[in-house]
């Protein structure tokens, strides 16, 4: 598979891909004819400077995941990538510290007046007196946005002694008062309060322009704010208009509505601190943005699921006690489709024990995903599961009990079939031993693998001898074997899981022989 770099990425990033892919670096498509070369490609890593078109993703015929080397994607039409399948990721978390100590940076730099004082004195000025500052203690800092940047920035400032305040509808009042934050109801509560304003957003519809006239004469006299978010959210126009006006004592900003900028209104101001999008602009950073998107590029070429996928509707957060049911979610969507007679209709995946107090929505793109995966002729990504399931008519629900009877987490899938229905049961023993443990209310226990079958018959002596000497006469070897019953005598399942594919032949022969009733092969990739 080949990946296309077109910005600079750190070289821990670019040798953890060149293991696995071909790897083409070329800076030159960032803001050249980007559509003309994609083509080619299965991923395509960027950071801010390339744009990511309807028309890009149009050219991508091969393209599978886009990875944003940053937190940001205003530069790439997600909309565009979600209808075509194409996965967008990026790394949240890389430049979260650099980025958080970066708005303490300029809201230290604009209360002490430090860039112009150092640029005075190096000028041959000895100017005290001009430059005098105020103190962060005692002053009330108001975030906008009290995401994971947001939060670090509430701890370093507590540190200088100031009350810190934030608006964000998606905190919780108890969640921030957990942190030092008092929750304000409104963004105009906090504005009225703050001496110093400091954002914290993405930039998105909703928030593009959030900052202007209005909201700016609506702070305090003589208060300062901050922007190391995103440009677009305040408006700088307004923003040079109430710093001219005296209205404002000043702001530091890091970030601009158009990017790279030499020339803004702002600049004529010596209360104002400008620096050129320096927010992840640290080594530490770099390497963590680097490393990151290229692990997420491995598990998206190689179908597996992505933690931090914009685009998966299963959020971007897994939890240490769902992660390892991931992978067996997905055997067990596989299974159900390899057992069942016909296509699966409706399913009912159940969350039992442990798993059932998390966010289990991951856990039913899998189980989408397995099913899919075994009865669409085209490729299935957790990003385009939920699409393609709905264009088939599959329903998909979820139950969730934290009681589980034998297994501290499970799974049971329910699915309603063009023939009999279908259950099958899994759980993860210790940190990632998958075991298949109920088919068909049969109790079993195996681990999935590659090749599977399963033999229904009345229980008696002799059936397990009887199929082990066939297959090995057929030269096929068994890996492991287990039976449920119903009850001695009664109706039993065998499941068997072999090196290589059973030739169908001989299968017919081992179910004549034992007197199968139902005989499923299964074959789980």
């Amino acid at each position: 598979m080949r990946v296309l770099v077109t910005e600079p990425l750190s070289v821990q990033g670019l040798e953890l891909l060149r293991a696995d892919f071909q790897v083409d670096e070329r800076t030159d498509l960032a803001t050249g004819d980007l559509a003309a070369e994609i083509e080619p490609y299965d991923a395509l890593i960027i950071r801010s400077a390339t744009q990511v078109t309807d028309q890009v993703l149009a050219a991508a015929a091969h393209l599978k995941v886009v990875a944003r080397a940053g937190i940001g994607l205003d530069n790439v039409d997600v909309d565009a990538a979600t209808r075509r399948g194409v996965m967008v990721v990026n790394a949240p978390q890389s430049n979260i510290i650099s980025a958080a100590e970066q708005a303490m940076a300029l809201l230290l730099a604009q209360a002490r007046n430090t860039p112009q004082a150092h640029a005075a004195l190096k000028a041959g000025s000895w100017e005290r007196s001009r430059w005098e500052g105020v103190e962060l203690a005692g002053k009330t800092l108001g975030l906008v946005g009290l995401g994971r940047v947001g939060a670090l920035v509430a701890q370093r400032a507590a540190g200088f002694g100031m009350r810190v305040i934030a608006f964000d509808p998606y905190v919780s009042a108890e969640r921030a008062k957990e942190m030092g934050v008092d929750a304000m109801p409104s963004l105009e509560a906090l504005l009225v309060q703050a001496d110093f304003v400091s954002i914290h957003l993405p930039r998105t519809d909703e928030t593009e322009g959030l900052i202007g006239a209005h909201e700016l004469r609506l702070m305090k006299q003589g208060a300062r704010l901050i922007n190391t978010a995103r440009g677009g959210i305040v408006d700088e126009d307004a923003l040079a208009k109430a710093v001219e006006d005296g209205h404002l004592g000043g702001a530091a900003l890091d970030v601009y509505a158009t990017e790279p900028t030499t020339d803004s209104p702002l600049f004529a101001f010596d209360s104002v601190v400008v620096t050129p999008h320096l927010g992840a602009s640290t080594k530490e950073a770099q390497d963590k943005a680097g490393t990151t998107v290229a692990e997420m590029v491995r598990l998206a070429l190689t179908g597996e699921f992505v933690p931090y996928a914009v685009n998966v509707s299963a959020g971007a957060e897994v939890t240490e006690v769902v992660r390892p049911f991931v992978p067996l979610a997905e055997r067990l969507g596989a299974l159900t489709a390899g057992l069942a007679e016909g296509g699966v209709r409706s399913i009912v995946a159940s969350y039992l024990g442990r798993i059932a107090e998390s966010d289990t929505r991951v856990l039913t793109l899998a189980i989408l995903k397995g099913i899919l995966g075994r009865t669409v002729h085209e490729p299935v990504s957790f990003v385009n599961a939920p699409m393609l399931a709905r264009d088939r008519g599959l329903t998909v629900s979820e139950m969730r009990s934290t009681v589980s009877q034998d297994y501290v987490s499970s799974i049971t899938l329910r699915a309603e079939t063009d023939g009999d229905p279908v259950s099958v049961s899994g759980s993860v023993l210790g940190r990632d031993h998958e075991r298949v443990t109920q088919v068909n209310d049969f109790e079993i226990e195996v681990t999935p693998a590659g090749h599977m079958v399963f033999f229904t018959y009345v229980d008696r002596p002799g059936v397990i001898g009887t199929v082990g000497s066939l297959l090995g006469e057929a030269d096929v070897n068994i890996a492991t074997m287990d039976v449920g019953r119903t009850a001695e005598g009664g109706e039993a399942l065998m499941c068997l899981t072999v090196d290589t594919e059973v030739p169908p032949d001989v299968l017919d022969r081992v179910a004549r022989e034992i007197e199968a009733h139902q005989l499923r092969t299964v074959t789980i990739t």
